[in-house]
């Protein structure tokens, strides 16, 4: 693999999606519910898979996105 191509997976792969929950209203807040046991935000959780699944944790946070409630 040329080192092109490797750079374009770790960016395309790992960096624009990690951006891309960051920055989202969708992946929840930043702090935690005070009444929560969890120290972590959903957000943070919502990072955390996105960084240790790479593209597979990105593809998991827009298939919950995209649902919506049954009203």
């Amino acid at each position: 693999m040329s080192p092109a191509a490797a750079w374009l997976v770790l960016i395309f792969g790992f960096a624009l999606p990690l951006l891309h929950v960051g920055l989202s209203p969708a992946s929840g807040p930043w702090r935690a519910a005070r009444d929560s046991r969890c120290p972590f935000s959903p957000k943070v959780g919502w990072l955390v898979l996105v960084l240790f699944l790479g593209p597979i944790g990105w593809l998991l946070f827009m298939a919950k996105r995209r649902r919506r409630p049954a009203a």
